[in-house]
């Protein structure tokens, strides 16, 4: 779809990669720009039209799809990641990372579907991750949430390709943004990350994937579990029955 022109509304417009995606599609020539975010007061960022929005409240995704009843473009970007892992970690950070990252989004699929259907098809964008598909360990909650949010982008995708809603996901590693800020690692522009997102809704992709991280662990997604996860390999010389 074009951008140009289009109507968007962004979840967690107010930092990071949200912040990115709001400025790059004003940018790009969006006639209008919902900006979600949850408290009002942080957002300073000239020509949006900001909208209350907390994804995790069905009764809140409702409001601000009354509010955006005009778009054509939903940016799902809203996420947590707490580093819990799921045998010791804390069952409330777990089913928190499951309310927002999977269950929050649901809720903006299920609550702006009708809206785009009725603005003659629009677009979608899901901001999923490498850890989709492959747990790490920073925090083994993240990747299941995750990977249930990828399932359901391809769900969506398939229920929503009758009223012509394209539905993309967009997979990536770090990003260098607050919510990595304190993890080592190799961390992607975030703004390079939203500029490869939102080419991918303009070239009508069905997945992008944003740096070379999300490639190699795309390649490697029909391997042998040894391969994947190297470091449950046995060592040489052992048997594992």
């Amino acid at each position: 779809m074009d951008i140009k022109g289009s109507i968007a509304i962004v979840t967690g417009a107010n930092r990071g990669m949200g912040r990115h995606f709001a400025r790059q599609l004003l940018e790009r020539g969006a006639a209008k720009v919902y900006a979600g975010v949850r408290r009002v007061e942080g957002v300073d960022i000239p020509g949006v039209e900001v909208v209350p929005l907390d994804i995790t409240d069905r009764a809140s995704v409702a409001a601000a799809a009354a509010v955006a009843s005009d778009a054509t473009l939903v940016v799902n970007n809203a996420g947590i990641a707490t580093f819990a892992n799921l045998v010791s970690g804390s069952e409330d950070a777990i089913r928190s990372e499951m309310e927002t990252n999977y269950f929050g989004t649901l809720n903006m699929v299920r609550a702006f579907a009708p809206v785009l259907g009725s603005n003659g098809g629009g677009a979608m964008l899901n901001i999923l991750s490498v850890l989709s598909w492959r747990s790490a360990g920073l925090g083994h909650a993240y990747s299941a949430a995750k990977a249930a949010s990828w399932s359901l982008t391809n769900g969506a995708r398939l229920e929503l390709a009758a009223q012509g809603t394209q539905v993309t996901g967009l997979h990536v590693g770090g990003v260098d943004t607050d919510m990595l800020k304190d993890i080592p690692a190799v961390k992607a522009d975030p703004a390079d990350v939203v500029r490869a997102g939102l080419d991918g809704i303009e070239s009508g992709a069905l997945e992008v994937l944003a740096d070379q991280v999300s490639k190699d662990f795309k390649a490697i997604l029909n391997a042998d579990p040894g391969v994947t996860y190297p470091e449950l390999a046995a060592p040489a010389g052992r048997r594992r029955d």
